[in-house]
This record gives C-alpha cells, sequence and structure tokens, in this order.
C-alpha cells in the first residue's frame, strides 16, 4: 500500500480523516456512546459493560485520546476519561458541511 500524499490536501480535509480514522472502529464506537450516555468521566468500568479485555479497552482509549477525541486525567491508579469538547464540536461542524454539501436536486446516475 502506497502512503498517504497528505501534502495534496486542505488541513481541514487531512484533519477529518485523521478523526473520522479514529471514529473508524465498533469498540471506539461503542466507548464514545457509553461516554456520551453517562454525560460524566468514565473511570475504569468501561470492560464490565463492553466485555473487552482491558487491553483492548485501553488501546481504543489510547486512539480516541491521541486523536483528541477525549481527555483524560491520571490519578493515582485512576483514570477518568472524557469527550474533548473543543475536538467534539469540530467534528460535529466538519461532518454537518461535509454531509450538507450534497443537494440531490436532480436525478443522477
Amino acid at each position: 500500500m502506497g502512503l498517504t500524499r497528505t501534502e495534496l490536501f486542505s488541513t481541514e480535509q487531512n484533519q477529518l480523516a485523521t478523526l473520522l480514522k479514529a471514529l473508524a472502529h465498533p469498540a471506539r464506537i461503542a466507548i464514545l456512546q457509553r461516554i456520551l450516555a453517562s454525560n460524566t468521566c468514565i473511570c475504569g468500568d468501561l470492560v464490565e459493560e463492553l466485555g473487552l479485555a482491558q487491553a483492548t479497552i485501553s488501546q481504543h482509549l489510547k486512539e480516541l485520546k491521541n486523536a483528541g477525541i477525549i481527555q483524560g486525567t491520571i490519578e493515582g491508579v485512576s483514570v477518568c476519561y472524557c469527550i474533548n469538547p473543543i475536538t467534539w464540536k469540530l467534528i460535529a461542524n466538519q461532518m454537518g458541511a461535509f454531509l450538507g454539501a450534497y443537494k440531490q436536486e436532480t436525478d443522477c446516475c
């Protein structure tokens, strides 16, 4: 597989692609849905709720945090995660603009 030529694309295109790549796994969607449903920080109870191994949950949390979609704090042995509101709003705005660009005014194909 070839390398992605990111310099050919705008900052917004590269940013949206990176965020969508981080979202593109059902376990990560489930984690985010759990955080959103709780409307608070999640501290270590995802393993029991999702039925995945701790290492798997940790890897998915790491990917989401690296993308800036979630933010976390470490207090002793406790790690808590919540939605990063700035990135969440960015995703909503960029996806809204991207999906809203389609205007089906004529029959095509």
